[in-house]
């Protein structure tokens, strides 16, 4: 446990560094996306999502997740690709 504890603190350090981790991922295709770490709070396989009447195409429905309800978008919709298809489809 002391291991992660030390982990914990020195990328919480990096913020008074200008230090910078992100987090890379692609979407359907090769270009490479990252996000800032300090700004995802977990990453996980999509769960079961609830359709949103309405919504706009982007917003493939909302999700439970440790009790708090969050919106699920389709980012390669969004940025102008492909829908990421069945994965991203609501149950």
């Amino acid at each position: 446990m002391a291991g992660v504890m030390d982990s914990v603190n020195q990328r919480t350090q990096l913020v008074g560094q200008n230090r910078l981790e992100l987090l890379l991922f692609r979407l359907n295709g090769q270009q490479l996306y990252g996000i800032n770490v300090f700004k995802v709070r977990e990453v996980l396989q999509c769960p079961k999502l609830t359709l949103l009447p309405k919504a706009n195409p982007v917003v493939r429905g909302v999700a439970n997740i440790r009790g708090a309800t969050i919106p699920i978008l389709d980012l390669a919709l969004a940025t102008g690709g492909r829908s990421l298809e069945k994965w991203a489809m609501p149950s």
